[in-house]
């Protein structure tokens, strides 16, 4: 499958319509995407008014399935929970474009990691692993995001062009979750450290 030189002109399809999701959607149309799709588990339910009213307001079209939403897009970005990774990979995988990129922004583990990937490349798409390094709100698209995996130097320039400021961390699958997990355990120790001296001064 051919995709369209202007990233512009993508269809992008984010797989979780959370916080993140609302975010990432918001900032793709603020820059001049017209094509932004989206799916969340929560479609369907009791909970998805709210879903729904955003999509309509910042015009994302919502979708009735991950496969529904992977058949469409040219870049898929899945930011669910730790534990849907893997079978958020599965779902879009049966329904991926061939050369469709697929960038993982979970937090989950290398090793989750590289089992998602094998189910997307093993499909035809383009796995690309993504690390997300620090709270999303402040900076919201341009959150520090390393990129990881074979297929991660093919992706970070169209990322970067849609407003992303991604860089490629390693070329190995689950470098930088790995990388992601080391910081927080070192920034969470800190903190717990800074707290505790601040508490014992007083």
């Amino acid at each position: 499958m051919s995709l369209p030189a202007n990233v512009m002109q993508w269809h992008i399809g984010l797989v979780g319509y959370g916080e993140v999701g609302r975010i990432l959607a918001e900032d793709l149309r603020a820059r001049g995407v017209e094509n932004v799709l989206a799916y969340d588990i929560k479609l369907g339910g009791v909970d998805e008014q709210p879903l729904r009213e955003h999509a309509q307001q910042h015009g994302v079209k919502l979708t009735a399935s991950h496969g529904e939403l992977a058949a469409g897009a040219d870049l898929v970005i899945s930011a669910v929970t730790a534990s849907q990774a893997v079978p958020v990979a599965e779902s879009c995988a049966a329904s991926l474009r061939s050369g469709a990129w697929f960038l993982d922004l979970n937090s989950a583990s290398p090793g989750a990691k590289t089992k998602a990937a094998g189910r997307v490349d093993s499909a035809g798409g383009r796995y690309v692993e993504g690390a997300v390094m620090t709270s999303i709100p402040p900076y919201r698209i341009r959150v520090p995001l390393l990129l990881g995996g074979p297929a991660a130097a093919g992706l970070a320039r169209a990322l970067n062009d849609l407003g992303f400021a991604g860089k490629v961390g390693s070329p190995k699958l689950g470098v930088v979750s790995a990388t992601k997990m080391c910081r927080s355990v070192m920034i969470k120790g800190l903190e717990a450290m800074v707290i505790e001296s601040f508490t014992a001064a007083r």
